[in-house]
């Protein structure tokens, strides 16, 4: 059934709740799964009913909520409820930012992540099918504790009941209400018009509308969704941990059938945003975020998270951190790695064993292999730094930009201070600290010359096993003039 288009007139989505039982400054629809906010997961859904208008209604932490609302449906109308009153109140929020209007309404909830596309259209289209002025999606559930039970009268509802006003029997029932609907536009309208609020709660229930189709005498029927998940809603954190493990299992289970080796799926985890060629490998203990693509081959972790990286055909990334940067083809990173925005490591280079890099352009087979740092440059192909070497980009007000060109080598525990360029084929000497520019094949020496002092160690620590040993090698008691060497 969900071939078939949709074409709704509207979809209005219930995202006024406070969450209160997440305990966070931050509204419930925010929090996410899968790299995806609550909030960002149901305007997914609603979408793919091809709604002709999106409504979201708005309430607690609603700043917040429209906020977001900016972010990612910025031509979605918004509602306001003032004050909770129930979820029968919640539409009619959302039906007057409508205004006059014919046909199919979906209702659905900002905070039902797993609900899909698949499940909505095949609502909509078994409403159409049947002909209902009502279609509700439910679930069979072991525990319906919390849940409003759906009483059937054949294959048609014949009323919902919410668990406070369910009698013993009633509480029996596993097929419960999972809150989304299509509604006949006037049967919404009348119904929402009528309701009253004699009931546990003090509230507009939704749900009355069902008993109100009923009483005029037009079919209400539901849709069972056998994927209980996708009926489940967010409340708290252990929930969301849940939701959220259930999810990434998804994910990851698709991209192993996709071609993706993961070694330990129970410790990986993939956005729903990312995206993996064929033959890509990831270790245990890997994070996967935001728009990160991996090429044919790559290997990734353990121990390694990347965020926004573009990461080339037969790379490896081992026990590092990465964030809006592209590692190319061949590239090696880490361990223990920290790769900064802007960086561009070029193919078949390597950033090593504890080296950061932010805003570095290293060319092709450039390598950074270990315990340095790299900031604001651009380094030419083929070029070697050696370890413990310090781009020094920032004077405590402004940063600066260093060139290194190709096939130039850096000494370890050299100090580039920039702005500064050295140019191709150049060689800095080791422990040197470089001011001022280098041109194509010099030699930059910036170091203070060395000075040995001859029977320093008997003088100054007579009696310890250093002296001992030296005296021992012949060096003590040998008048010799102190030399200096280069």
């Amino acid at each position: 059934m969900s071939d078939m288009p949709a074409g709704v007139a509207a979809v209005i989505v219930l995202a006024a709740g406070g969450g209160t039982r997440m305990k966070s400054t931050k509204s419930k629809l925010l929090h996410q799964i899968g790299g995806r906010s609550l909030l960002g997961w149901a305007l997914d859904t609603a979408v793919s009913v091809q709604p002709e208008r999106l409504v979201v209604v708005v309430g607690q932490m609603g700043d917040q909520v429209e906020s977001h609302l900016d972010e990612i449906a910025p031509t979605a109308i918004r509602a306001l409820q003032e004050s909770p009153r129930g979820t029968g109140h919640a539409v009619q929020c959302g039906l007057e930012a409508l205004g006059e209007i014919a046909g199919e309404i979906v209702v659905t909830y900002g905070d039902v992540p797993m609900l899909s596309g698949r499940a909505l259209n095949d609502l909509v289209s078994a409403h159409r099918e049947d002909g209902n002025a009502v279609t509700v999606l439910t679930a069979m559930v072991d525990d319906p504790t919390g849940y409003g039970r759906i009483v059937r009268d054949g294959e048609t509802v014949a009323q919902i009941v919410e668990e406070r006003d369910a009698s013993d029997d009633q509480r029996g029932i596993r097929e419960i209400n999972a809150g989304i609907y299509v509604f006949d536009a006037a049967t919404l309208s009348e119904g929402l018009a009528r309701l009253r609020d004699d009931n546990a709660q003090g509230e507009l229930y939704l749900t009355d509308v069902v008993a109100y189709a009923r009483s005029r005498g037009r079919r209400v029927g539901a849709q069972i969704e056998p994927d209980v998940w996708q009926t489940m809603g967010v409340n708290d954190r252990v929930q969301l941990a849940a939701m959220n493990r259930e999810m990434n299992r998804r994910i990851v289970r698709d991209w192993m059938l996709a071609g993706v080796t993961v070694i330990d799926p129970a410790t990986t985890w993939i956005d729903k945003s990312v995206s993996l060629a064929p033959d890509v490998e990831i270790w245990p203990d890997t994070f996967l975020r935001g728009a990160t693509t991996v090429a044919e081959g790559a290997i990734l972790g353990p121990g390694t998270r990347l965020t926004d990286v573009e990461v080339g055909r037969d790379a490896q990334v081992l026990r590092s951190e990465a964030t809006l940067a592209t590692i190319g083809p061949g590239a090696v990173v880490g361990p223990f790695s920290y790769i900064r925005p802007g960086t561009e490591l070029g193919p078949k280079g390597k950033i090593g064993a504890f080296v950061e890099t932010k805003n570095a352009r290293l060319g092709v087979g450039t390598k950074v292999p270990h315990l340095s740092y790299c900031g604001d440059a651009v380094v030419g192909d083929g070029t070697n730094i050696g370890a413990g070497t310090i781009f020094a980009n920032f004077d405590s007000v402004h940063k600066h930009h260093t060139t290194v060109g190709a096939h130039s080598f850096v000494g370890s525990d050299s100090v580039l201070v920039a702005p500064v360029e050295i140019g191709d084929g150049a060689f800095v000497a080791a422990g040197s600290v470089i001011t001022g520019p280098v041109a194509a094949g010099e030699l930059g020496v910036a170091r203070g010359r060395q000075r040995n002092v001859a029977g320093w160690v008997e003088r100054k620590w007579p009696g310890t096993k250093a002296a001992a040993a030296a005296h021992a090698a012949g060096a003590a008691g040998q008048d010799q003039p102190s030399s200096d060497q280069s």
